[in-house]
């Protein structure tokens, strides 16, 4: 991981560090043919830089090396404010982290880019992981549950089971950058999205300060971004609280739902900078007071019939090329 970006917790963000060297659609019912897992790590970074950073240097200043499952999971219940774990090899395991650090001493889980589990949960704060590829985990294949965490430089490739989803995000402070996310599938009648948060109680919810930076959604069988606040449309919302200050930049998406980013009562979005690659029928879809939202400087494919879609709702305080049909 090198450095990790952290933000600090508060109404505004901290000024980061360096980047380290280097609506809700219909499911669709068609089924891919099952990747080669192995053969989609990324080992170098993509031409337009969005994804991982790769390759990464060996991880350095290790308090605890582990290179096995049984490793894995002593270190990481072990692991005190301020520890480096690095975890190398195939773990055959899921990593658990559910001790938190502090804003000074944050808990490191770090990678070589090469690593490989089952998938990643995490239920703490102040926590940073880089270079751990997610292969064929339990849906979702990362779960960042907390305040001030940091997910970079990984992937989550061909998450199964559940909904399908590839990182599902609650929380406030948490930065998501330079990940790929790739072969979500509605099998099963999954709706398998790149990336999901919503507020429906106290275990899921609302999300403020979220940072998605520079990120590869690729063959995504539904949105690359869905979004529900604590009044979403849904009906499940908890009420309490408002998902807000949401950034969504230099992110690819290439999706098979009708829009890329389904936003459902957010507030406060800023959406530009992106590479929305889908041949699906809009981009952005913003309803139920999904206001403040600022969107501009995307790259669309030529087969996209309009960008933004919105509902009246959603128009105060809008920023954005003219609306083209409805959310």
């Amino acid at each position: 991981m090198v450095l990790l970006l952290s933000l600090v917790a508060g109404c505004g963000h901290a000024e980061p560090p360096p980047p380290p060297p280097t609506s809700q659609a219909a499911p669709s019912e068609s089924e891919e043919p099952s990747p080669d897992e192995d053969s989609d790590l990324p080992d170098k970074t993509a031409a337009d830089g969005r994804g991982v950073i790769r390759p990464l240097a060996a991880p350095t200043g290790c308090t605890t090396t582990a290179q096995d499952a049984d490793a894995a999971k002593q270190a990481l219940a072990a692991a005190k404010p301020g520890a480096t774990i690095c975890v190398l090899g195939d773990l055959d395991t899921r990593l658990t982290i559910t001790t938190s650090g502090t804003a000074q001493a944050p808990i490191h889980v770090v990678g070589d880019g090469k690593t490989i589990v089952k998938g990643i949960d995490v239920t703490a704060s102040f926590v940073q992981i880089s270079g751990v590829n997610a292969l064929e985990p339990h849906a979702p294949g990362i779960s960042l549950h907390g305040n001030d965490l940091t997910l970079e430089n990984s992937t989550s490739i061909s998450p199964h089971g559940d909904d399908g989803d590839g990182i599902r995000f609650w929380g406030s402070n948490i930065v998501i950058r330079h990940n790929t996310i790739k072969h979500t599938s509605n099998k099963h009648k999954a709706h398998a999205d790149c990336m999901q948060t919503f507020a429906t109680d106290s275990d899921s919810p609302a999300s403020q300060h979220i940072l998605i930076d520079s990120n590869r959604c690729e063959d995504i069988s539904n949105t690359c971004l869905i979004m529900e606040g604590p009044n979403s449309l849904a009906g499940d919302g908890s009420g309490v609280g408002a998902t807000n200050d949401v950034t969504w930049t230099n992110n690819y998406c290439q999706n098979h739902a009708d829009e890329a980013l389904q936003i459902d009562d957010v507030q406060g979005l800023k959406v530009h900078d992106n590479d929305i690659a889908g041949k699906i029928n809009h981009a952005f879809a913003l309803q139920n007071k999904t206001t403040g939202a600022q969107i501009g400087n995307n790259k669309l494919n030529s087969e996209i019939s309009y960008e933004v879609g919105i509902d009246d709702t959603s128009k105060p305080g809008y920023q954005g090329p003219p609306p083209g049909g409805k959310p």
